[in-house]
C-alpha cells in the first residue's frame, strides 16, 4: 500500500441513518435538510419571481457593509419552500431551525429581547425560538477589543455599541435589515463514526439578532435564522476548518421530489462522474465562468462577453434562489431555441409574462436537453425538469413554464435550486472549485474527507 502525504478518507452516508465505516481524523459532520412548505395554496410563477427579486436586491448589493439574508425556495412551483436544518447552540443545547444558504456568510439566530423579530411562522413543522446568551453556561459575548470581531468584515462592518460589544448591522437593498451582536458559543451537530452517531461540538461565532425590519419579519417564510455557507471569514465553513473540526469543503444534495429535503455534509463527494469547474477568485459569492449554452448539442449564438465576470456581470451559484436566471442578452436566444425545438409538438402559451407550453405527452420526450458549458470543460446537463416548472392542467393537457427567467436590465446569471436539485454538489474551497453530478438524493452518498499529515 503506497503512503502519500495527503491521506484520504471515505464516508458513506444514507438518509435512513445507516452509515458504513468511517476512517481518519475527521468524523463527518452531517445535517439532515428538510423542506418546509408554506400553509398557503399554490404559489404562482409571478410570486416566485417576486420572491427571487427581493433576494437579488440583497444578493447583488456591494459587499462593503452589507450581508445577504436569503429568500430561499425549491424547484416546487406549486408551493413556496425553504431548505432548512436543525442545529443546537449553547449549554444546555437549544434547537434552532436555520435556513441553509450558500449566498451569505454568517450564522445568525433570533435572540432573547429582539425588537420586531417574528414570534410566529406560517411554515409547517417549525417552532420559533430565541437564543439567550445568559441562559447558556458556555456563551460569551464578543467584545470590540477581541480580534475575532474583525472576522465579521467584509460580510458586515463590525460596530461597537454602548456596551462595547462587537455589533453588526446588515442593511439590504429592499429596505429590510437586521442588527445585533456577535456571540461565541458551542455549535452542536450530529457526527457519525462508523455505525454510531455522537454529538460533535465546536466553539463558533454567530450573530445574535436584536432588531429586524421589512421582509425578514414576515411570518410566511420565517425560520429562526440563517446558516451562512459563503466564503468570507465569518462563514461556518471557515470557522470549522480553521479549528480542524471539518475540512474546507461542504456538499449538499437537494431532493427534487415532493418530499423534498436532502443532506448537507462537511466533506467532498466521491463519484467517478463528478465534474469540476474553477471558482472565479476574489469574489464575494460562488462565481463560476459560464462560457456558452447548448440546446440539443447546438451552441447558441450568444456573445461570450455576456457571461464575463465583472462588478455587474457573471454567473453565481446560489441555493437561496428558487428558480434560475439568465443575463438579459442571453435569455431570448435561449427561449427561442427551446421554442423552435418543440414547435411541432406543443402549443405555446403566455402566462403573466412567462413563457409556457401546453403539453399532451411526457415532458422528457418532447423537450430538448440543455447544457451549461463552464470553464475547465465542465458541462451542467439539464433535463427538461431542470429548466421547466409544472403549473397546472387544461382539458387534460399539462402546462409547463420556463423556470429559467430573465433579470430585466441585469447582466447577472444565477443558477438556483431548480438546476441544483437532484445533484450532488461539492464546494471545494481548499481547491477553489465547484463540482456536481446528477444524483438521486434519497440514496447513499459517498464522501471524501482529506487532511495533511
Amino acid at each position: 500500500m503506497k503512503i502519500f502525504n495527503l491521506c484520504t478518507f471515505y464516508i458513506w452516508v444514507i438518509f435512513s441513518g445507516v452509515v458504513l465505516p468511517v476512517f481518519g481524523r475527521y468524523f463527518p459532520t452531517t445535517l439532515t435538510l428538510k423542506r418546509t412548505i408554506s400553509l398557503s395554496d399554490r404559489v404562482g410563477l409571478s410570486q416566485l419571481r417576486a420572491h427571487d427579486r427581493v433576494r437579488h436586491g440583497r444578493l447583488l448589493q456591494p459587499i462593503n457593509g452589507v450581508d445577504y439574508f436569503p429568500l430561499s425556495g425549491t424547484y416546487n412551483s406549486f408551493r413556496a419552500g425553504l431548505y432548512y436544518a436543525n442545529v443546537q447552540l449553547g449549554t444546555p443545547p437549544k434547537e434552532f431551525d436555520v435556513q441553509i444558504d450558500t449566498g451569505s456568510d454568517v450564522l445568525w439566530v433570533n435572540c432573547y429581547g429582539c425588537t420586531d423579530c417574528p414570534t410566529t411562522t406560517h411554515l409547517q413543522d417549525v417552532q420559533l425560538g430565541a437564543f439567550n446568551p445568559s441562559g447558556s453556561s458556555s456563551a460569551s459575548v464578543i467584545s470590540c477589543s477581541d480580534k475575532r470581531c474583525l472576522m465579521g468584515s467584509p460580510s458586515a462592518d463590525p460596530l461597537c455599541d454602548n456596551a462595547y460589544n462587537c455589533a453588526y448591522q446588515f442593511r439590504y437593498g429592499d429596505g429590510s435589515g437586521t442588527q445585533g451582536y456577535y456571540v461565541s458559543d458551542l455549535l452542536r451537530i450530529t457526527a457519525v463514526n462508523g455505525d454510531t452517531e455522537s454529538n460533535s461540538s465546536a466553539n463558533v461565532i454567530f450573530g445574535c439578532s436584536m432588531t429586524q425590519a421589512g421582509d425578514l419579519a414576515k411570518a410566511d417564510r420565517t425560520v429562526d435564522g440563517i446558516f451562512g455557507l459563503g466564503q468570507q471569514g465569518m462563514s461556518l465553513v471557515n470557522q470549522l476548518s480553521s479549528q480542524g473540526v471539518a475540512p474546507a469543503a461542504f456538499s449538499h444534495c437537494l431532493r427534487g421530489d415532493e418530499n423534498g429535503g436532502g443532506i448537507l455534509v462537511f466533506g467532498s463527494i466521491i463519484d467517478p462522474g463528478i465534474v469540476y469547474t474553477p471558482l472565479v477568485p476574489s469574489q464575494a459569492h460562488y462565481n463560476v465562468n459560464l462560457e456558452s449554452i447548448s440546446v440539443n448539442n447546438q451552441e447558441l449564438p450568444i456573445d461570450a462577453s455576456v457571461f464575463t465576470t465583472s462588478i455587474s456581470t457573471g454567473t453565481i451559484i446560489d441555493s437561496g434562489t428558487t428558480l434560475a436566471y439568465l443575463a438579459e442578452a442571453a435569455y431570448d436566444p435561449f427561449v427561442n431555441a427551446i421554442s423552435v425545438a418543440v414547435s411541432q409538438s406543443v402549443r405555446p402559451l403566455l402566462s403573466k409574462g412567462g413563457t409556457c407550453f401546453l403539453i399532451t405527452s411526457s415532458v422528457s420526450d418532447v423537450f430538448p436537453q440543455v447544457s451549461l458549458n463552464l470553464a475547465g470543460g465542465a458541462s451542467m446537463v439539464l433535463r427538461p425538469q431542470d429548466y421547466l416548472v409544472e403549473r397546472s392542467s387544461i382539458a387534460g393537457a399539462d402546462v409547463w413554464c420556463m423556470g429559467i427567467q430573465k433579470i430585466e436590465g441585469q447582466g447577472i446569471t444565477i443558477l438556483g435550486d431548480i438546476v441544483l436539485k437532484d445533484k450532488a454538489v461539492v464546494y471545494d474551497l481548499a481547491n477553489q472549485r465547484i463540482g456536481w453530478v446528477n444524483y438521486d438524493c434519497k440514496w447513499i452518498l459517498r464522501f471524501q474527507i482529506s487532511r495533511l499529515l
